[in-house]
């Protein structure tokens, strides 16, 4: 009988799982999570809301409804159309599976989101990664002219960009949109914390489709993403799309809070607010390097992150180590902006842990 090694693909064998450190009991301030769970008014309605639906049966299978919704609340043009992912994750999958021709180009910028490169290896796209400069903006001049050589099918600009949470100037990203003729996505999964997106450009550039997620405004639990785009890209997307891929209860959630989705933005001003105060109290720490940023969370960079992260665990807290990941991320810390009482334990916590 084979083994394993024997029968995976060799790309397959060469990667690591997914690793999502335990963070039960913790000050969880390592996945960009909004930190404010639901008023108890609203989950006693959401929870009568969720026992009504039939678990025996399929769910719809585009989730017509919560597009239909998503397009109202979020703004999306007209005459443009949704696809829903299980996640934004799912979206990437099925974006970088359909235009996975032989020879196909995948380019981002680097460091991004880790999901790119992964899935472009899964696919068997040529990953072309442009460094950003040290400082972490974005190197227009050197990306646009990587674009014209390497000509992408696919580009992916994550706005903020994750993990460093940068906010590309506008023009720099109108510039790779004009001189790009493959697919820009904008992932905007932060863009309530940005509160900057190109939906409303969609009309004006065929090849663009925005990306977007309910997670960090307070719905990561659900698992729910949203593409927009032409017709004409989303009809060849949704080819690529699990049957049944956006679960009854997600649905169900996702039409619940739509509804109500002052809620979860009144939650993003506060978190906005949060960042303000965080982001000054954190740059006042003796040997920390604190990032601009425009999402809900902020990267810096600390003497030794090793063991400043075993420090933070030691005391309950949890952040994101990026020390070794990448060469521009070297002795970096990843850390979300939390409730005023999260934050002010993890400031103690960063005092104690830079002794």
């Amino acid at each position: 009988m084979k083994t394993p090694e024997q029968l995976v693909r060799p790309e397959i064998l060469a990667l690591k799982a997914y690793h999502v450190a335990e963070g039960e009991g913790m000050v969880k301030l390592d996945a960009m999570e909004n930190p404010y769970p639901l008023p108890e008014a609203l989950r006693r309605e959401l929870a009568a809301a969720l026992a009504r639906v039939e678990l025996n049966r399929y769910p719809e299978p585009s989730g017509r409804k919560v597009r239909e919704l998503l397009a109202r609340r979020m703004q999306v043009p007209s005459g443009m159309e949704l696809l829903l992912g299980n996640g934004s994750d799912d979206l990437i999958q099925m974006i970088t599976f359909a235009l996975a021709r032989p020879g196909a180009v995948m380019m981002y910028p680097d460091p991004t989101f880790v999901m790119y490169a992964l899935n472009a290896n899964l696919s068997g796209m040529i990953a072309a990664p442009v460094a950003l400069r040290p400082d972490f903006t974005f190197d227009r001049e050197a990306f646009v002219a990587q674009v014209r050589a390497r000509r992408p099918a696919l580009i992916f600009l994550a706005y903020p960009n994750n993990p460093t949470g940068v906010l590309y100037a506008e023009d720099d990203v109108l510039a790779v949109l004009r001189a790009a003729e493959g697919v820009v996505v904008l992932d905007e999964a932060y863009h309530a914390f940005a509160q900057k997106s190109f939906m409303p450009m969609l009309r004006e550039f065929p090849n663009l489709v925005v990306l977007r997620t309910v997670s960090k405004l307070g719905l990561a639990g659900i698992r729910l993403g949203y593409l927009a785009g032409r017709p004409e890209w989303i009809a060849q997307f949704n080819k690529v799309r699990q049957a049944y891929n956006v679960n009854v209860l997600t649905q169900a959630a996702a039409l619940f809070m739509l509804e109500r989705l002052e809620v979860l933005e009144e939650q993003a001003a506060r978190v906005r607010e949060e960042r303000a105060a965080l982001g000054k109290a954190l740059g006042s720490l003796a040997g920390v390097e604190v990032f601009p940023s425009e999402a809900n969370f902020f990267l810096v960079r600390v003497p030794d992150a090793g063991r400043a992260y075993q420090a933070l665990r030691r005391q309950g807290v949890l952040v994101r180590s990026f020390d070794g990941a990448h060469p521009l991320l070297a002795r970096c810390l990843r850390i979300t902006v939390g409730t005023p009482e999260e934050n002010r334990i993890l400031l103690q916590a960063m005092r104690e842990a830079l002794r």
